[in-house]
């Protein structure tokens, strides 16, 4: 172990009960043992920063611990507005008698498989291309080839003609 893990380990556990409140008072006992947890990880990645002084390097451990509970109330936020946009968005596959749909729908499943799942990742899901061809594990350029196959194959099965550019 090294100088740097040393003061850390020093630091932790002089400050470790009192980051434990910190975290407690702010997000509760179910959250606060996982959220020092990141705490500790975070300042084990950022060592090199730990200053030299007992008063200081308790400081910067609660600084660590402040930017964790903020990514942590981020992805709390990003949780529940997700979840309420589900729950609020307007459904036409869900909605009664709402069929309007169907010809696409029946047209979409006809499709090769790796040709429907792009095509409902990027309508019916949101995603970007290059955000659904992360999702399934394959370059852009297969995502942008496997996309302009499938609006190809979905407009000659609805009769439509391509947009002129």
């Amino acid at each position: 172990m090294n100088a740097h893990d040393r003061r850390l380990v020093v630091a932790f556990e002089t400050s470790a009960s009192d980051l434990l409140a910190y975290l407690e008072r702010r997000v509760g006992p179910d959250d606060a043992a996982d959220l020092l947890g990141e705490t500790m990880v975070v300042a084990w990645r950022r060592v090199k920063q730990l200053p030299t002084d007992a008063e200081g390097a308790r400081m910067w451990l609660f600084g660590v611990a402040r930017g964790t509970l903020l990514n942590h109330a981020r992805g709390v936020r990003r949780r529940w507005a997700l979840v309420d946009r589900i729950r609020l968005a307007p459904s036409a596959l869900h909605a009664p008698g709402a069929d309007q749909g169907a010809e696409v729908r029946d047209a979409i499943d006809r499709l090769d498989p790796d040709l429907a799942d792009m095509v409902r990742l990027v309508h019916w899901d949101g995603f970007s291309l290059a955000d659904a061809a992360s999702l399934l594990g394959i370059p852009s350029s297969t995502a942008r080839g496997r996309y302009q196959r499938a609006k190809a194959e979905l407009r000659a099965a609805l009769s439509i003609e391509a947009p002129l550019a």
